[in-house]
């Protein structure tokens, strides 16, 4: 157990399974929070041990992007991409939290999208909602992570706020690791507002 772990955890396994994918066999396993409705699904492969440094990624539900292939994002090849990397090491999780459109819900996200057909970025049209720009909260994230049996953490993600938060959740960051995929045009003044305005640690120019 990882000694800056909580003594006591505000998540619970409810289930789990094995999860053959087209990228290679998992372990599947479903989280319930027990402060609020929120549910957890963690995907695993390897043996979790809290002194192995172990890739880790926190994934926000994106419905568009990881189930009907949005162009818009680059979430779904993101995905995919941490599930090969995790493949290809042996060893590592993948948390996918149901906080959609980085926490303002799918139909939200929708309008949002309207908007920005008409010009908004991102963080723009969130503002024209009326909604926070992100609304996402890691800590039981990370607590799923205690619950593996991690401590040490090799994190796939390119957002500073992610890191920062396992961090302070008491998480051991080994290293970032790079999230990069190929992006199509479309995607392109996405990835500038999250580099330019949220932060975002993308090694590229657009």
């Amino acid at each position: 157990m990882c000694p800056h772990a909580p003594r006591s955890l505000s998540v619970e396994r409810v289930a789990e399974a094995r999860l053959p994918t087209e990228v290679g066999e998992f372990r599947i396993a479903g989280y319930r929070s027990l402060e609020s409705p929120e549910e957890f699904v963690v995907l695993y492969k390897g043996e979790m041990r809290p002194e192995v440094p172990t890739l880790v990624r926190i994934h926000s539900q994106c419905l568009t992007g990881d189930v009907f292939g949005s162009m818009k994002c680059d979430c779904g090849r993101q995905l995919r991409r941490a599930m090969e990397m995790i493949e290809r090491e042996g060893r590592g999780a993948i948390v996918y939290q149901q906080q959609e459109g980085r926490g303002i819900g799918i139909i939200n996200k929708i309008r949002a999208y309207a908007l920005q057909d008409q010009g908004a970025d991102t963080v723009e049209a969130n503002e024209r909602l009326g909604l926070g720009v992100d609304l996402r909260e890691y800590k039981q994230c990370a607590e799923v992570l205690f619950d593996l049996g991690l401590c040490q953490v090799k994190v796939m993600s390119n957002n500073p706020l992610k890191l920062q938060a396992l961090e302070e959740a008491g998480l051991q960051i080994a290293e970032r690791v790079q999230l990069a995929v190929e992006t199509p045009k479309c995607a392109e003044q996405y990835l500038r507002t999250k580099k330019e305005k949220l932060g975002h640690l993308l090694e590229f120019n657009l």
